[in-house]
């Protein structure tokens, strides 16, 4: 199936999702734009996690929940060397959810981990977990990143996961990457050769190539 195929089959089954986060409210989630234009990074060392952290948790969320950022291109990525080259990636592939390290997350629906690693490193994934969905002919790939190293302990390629079960927890830096704690959530309908990590940024010159294979993930995304 191709990705608008396997887009129409999550959607009409999201009904029988579970919340990857327990008690997530609509209303206590705020867009983050990471854009250009955005109007809180004009002013910060986004090399300083500790400083971009509390911009994040201190002053623009406090006490809601960050979301956002599918195929939005960010300045955000100008921190890391991760995303650097003669063209820089900056476009971001997956949304992402702000929110305080320690949170558990949940699998949506049944499946098995296609893969798992630690991706270290300064602006990277850090721990990360790939779980492959198959659901009514449709077989897509679910990508968490920026997980807690607890996350991976006794997980293996190919164990089984029910709907609505632990997966793991949200990590905080300097473990998951570097980055202010928050879950990247990115869904695929192809691996690309891939296994235990895949591009979460892309250059903006790949961005039709992308959005053939990475679905908005928004469609998996459960809230009260």
């Amino acid at each position: 199936m191709d990705v608008d195929q396997v887009t129409e089959v999550i959607k009409r089954h999201k009904p029988n999702f579970s919340p990857i986060v327990s008690d997530l409210k609509r209303e206590d989630l705020i867009y983050l734009d990471f854009s250009e234009q955005s109007p809180y990074l004009q002013n910060i060392d986004l090399k300083d996690t500790i400083a971009f952290d509390q911009l994040i948790f201190q002053e623009v969320l406090k006490e809601k929940t960050g979301i956002g950022g599918y195929f939005e291109n960010r300045i955000i990525y100008r921190r890391s060397a991760h995303f650097s080259g003669e063209e820089a990636r900056s476009l971001h592939l997956g949304v992402d959810i702000w929110i305080k390290a320690g949170t558990p997350l949940y699998t949506p629906l049944e499946g098995k981990i296609h893969s798992l690693q630690d991706n270290q490193g300064f602006g990277n994934y850090g721990p990360t977990i790939i779980v492959e969905h198959q659901l009514k002919g449709a077989t897509f790939y679910v990508l968490y990143g920026h997980l807690d190293r607890e996350s991976l302990q006794d997980r293996r390629a190919g164990d089984w996961l029910a709907a609505g079960q632990l997966l793991g927890r949200v990590g905080n830096f300097p473990e998951n990457g570097d980055w202010p704690p928050h879950l990247h959530w990115q869904v695929m309908t192809d691996m690309l050769g891939q296994s235990g990590d895949f591009p979460g940024v892309a250059k903006p010159s790949n961005r039709e190539f992308y959005l053939q294979y990475c679905i908005d993930p928004h469609y998996l995304l459960v809230l009260d």
